[in-house]
């Protein structure tokens, strides 16, 4: 395979992959036909890079993940103060809306053992609380993991704010960092 038949096979994968996000996220009962559609590829094609939705489900879940471990990367967790830190973090995941409104309203999605699992992304973020709570940034009563909780509460509800055309993405990714901000405050 030359170098742009694999990079088109890559767009190819990622147009059905974003499509599948925004269509199951509206729709999560959505063939893979709708999915084929919403993606401007036939059903055939969308068949050949995942035969089965299961493939499909395996490859969102994959494709999330790794978009929260480049998010906490780029958030630089370990730099500044705790609650810069957070600030960032919050900012980081809060771009990927869609794709975190559907793994948590697809059962299939979130009871999958990498999402049981604590990852290295989680323990990085649990490490930054407790930095906070060390520096006196994070009101160390509150236990790292009810943060950490707080957190995809608050994005979850910005998220809802703007799927549901309540709010425009800035005021609620504005709302969002205050409330994270003022409820680990000590």
């Amino acid at each position: 395979m030359t170098a742009v038949e694999t990079g088109v096979r890559a767009r190819t994968r990622r147009a059905i992959l974003d499509a599948a996000i925004e269509r199951l996220t509206k729709q999560p009962n959505a063939s893979l036909a709708d999915i084929a559609a919403a993606a401007n590829v036939g059903r055939t094609t969308v068949h050949r890079y995942f035969p089965e939705r299961a493939d499909l489900i395996d490859a969102i879940s994959a494709d999330a993940l790794e978009k929260v471990a480049h998010a906490t990367s780029r958030a630089r967790t370990d730099e500044g103060t705790a609650t810069a830190a957070l600030t960032r973090l919050c900012q980081e995941y809060f771009e990927f809306g869609d794709l975190f409104m559907l793994i948590f309203t697809m059962p299939d999605l979130l009871t999958r053992e990498e999402w049981q699992e604590e990852s290295e992304d989680d323990r990085r973020l649990l490490r930054l609380i407790e930095r906070g709570h060390g520096e006196g940034t994070i009101d160390a009563d509150m236990p790292a993991a009810w943060v950490q909780s707080l957190l995809w509460s608050v994005l979850y509800t910005a998220w809802e704010q703007v799927r549901e055309a309540r709010m425009p993405k800035h005021e609620a990714l504005t709302l969002c960092l205050r409330t994270v901000a003022k409820a680990v405050t000590p």
